[in-house]
């Protein structure tokens, strides 16, 4: 790849309308492959570049690109405490009647709690399946660090 198409510029605004079409469908989206398996520095770039553009994932051809692309593509311990003061707030507003709260100066909407709950829910998610993961490496190898380096959040 060389050119526009090396950092993707050529493909964005399609990708962008791949990401909203998903998202008028609630339908999760998955960023393509990276084909260039020896650059770890373009996949990551192509991973935050996706997760920028709205996708929840990427699709992955090999093992070896796992780890960087569920570190991406989690929410930050940030983006966690963020998600659950804007659900805080808004529940605050809410409990005195008010349809909207404010929050650092900003304006929270029901729009904006959909989108920290749905950090929650990924999060609580990659906890599932981590502990899953576990659980399975635990079975078949004894203790999970002998099988891999599995994170959770605590």
């Amino acid at each position: 790849c060389d050119g526009a198409w090396k950092g993707r510029s050529a493909l964005l605004p399609h990708l962008a309308h791949v990401v909203l079409a998903a998202r008028a469908h609630n339908k999760a989206c998955l960023d393509g492959v990276h084909l260039e398996l020896d650059d770890n520095a373009g996949f990551e770039r192509s991973c935050m570049q996706g997760r920028a553009l709205g996708f929840d994932g990427k699709t992955l051809i090999h093992p070896k690109t796992l780890e960087a692309c569920n570190r991406i593509f989690a929410p930050s311990e940030d983006e966690l405490r963020r998600a659950r003061r804007v659900v805080a707030a808004f529940g605050e507003a809410q409990a005195a009647g008010s349809a909207l709260a404010v929050l650092d100066g900003k304006l929270v909407e029901e729009l904006h709690v959909r989108s920290a709950r749905y950090v929650l829910a990924l999060d609580e998610a990659i906890l599932q399946m981590s502990a899953t993961a576990e659980s399975a490496a635990e079975r078949t190898t004894g203790p999970a660090s002998s099988f891999g380096h599995v994170s959770s959040r605590t």
